[in-house]
């Protein structure tokens, strides 16, 4: 399985002079092609500062970071961007939409950018991914007049219409109903197991037992990871007990 990013010794830190502290203390971290990955630990272990750097939302102090075998180091802000928008795809715990546009404007917004030629294909796309995940009969409506995890279902939609190599998300349930959750969990899933690659930030137990690879943090260190076997909708119990005996094990 090809490695779609390498991170190796990163270091990343915050303040200046007295106040300066490592958020990253040499954290090295592979991600395979089609892996689907949990990054757990308390708050302030570093574990959203690792998605933004290994994303290329943010740029490390020491230490590399490549992306399809390219160093994010050496990539300008611009074609960094580029490559967020066309490989990359983003699902956070509030999606950023826009008031003043519908639930389709806000999905192929970003998609629109260079290609305002091809709309007619980018607006079909954008349909056929609604009605995947179940919100075709709501593109019209305002945001304001969407469900969390309606909204949510359209933050994904926009994920993944550039067909994302990855899709990265912080927390992408943590602002939903256990039943809002399991839903976007189970999508995230169909997503991976279309090949791709997903890695979530997430303290919920629940969230990550859907996943085969957690990477527990520390201190801005990895101090652990386990692998789970492929989820198959019958095992939630007995996987969020082996996570949370990890999690007593190792103090976090």
């Amino acid at each position: 399985m090809s490695k779609i990013i390498i991170g190796d010794h990163i270091v990343k830190t915050f303040g200046e002079g007295s106040e300066k502290h490592p958020v990253l203390d040499g954290v090295s971290v592979e991600i395979n092609e089609g892996e689907f990955v949990a990054v757990m630990g308390p708050s302030g272990s570093g574990k959203s500062t690792l998605m933004f750097v290994l994303s290329g939302t943010d740029r490390i102090n020491s230490g590399t970071v490549s992306f399809e075998s390219k160093d994010l180091s050496e990539i300008g802000e611009e074609k960094l961007s580029d490559i967020r928008r066309t490989k990359m795809g983003f699902v956070f715990q509030q999606p950023t939409m826009l008031k003043n546009l519908n639930v389709l404007d806000n999905i192929i917004l970003p998609s629109m950018r260079d290609n305002r030629k091809n709309a007619a294909k980018i607006t079909e796309k954008a349909r056929a991914l609604m009605k995947r995940v179940g919100i075709e009969q709501l593109e019209k409506r305002d945001i304001t007049q969407v469900s969390g995890g309606q909204l949510q279902r359209a933050g994904i939609c926009r994920a993944l219409m550039n067909n994302p190599k990855i899709i990265f998300g912080d927390e992408p349930t943590g602002a939903l109903n256990s039943k809002s959750a399991q839903e976007i969990m189970a999508l995230f899933s169909e997503i991976n197991a279309d090949g791709t690659a997903i890695m979530l930030v997430t303290h919920d137990v629940k969230v990550a037992a859907w996943t085969e690879r957690i990477l527990f943090m520390r201190d801005g260190k990895i101090v652990s990871e386990m692998n789970l076997p492929k989820f198959d909708g019958t095992d939630m119990d007995d996987r969020v007990q082996k996570i949370t005996a990890k999690m007593m094990e190792i103090g976090i």
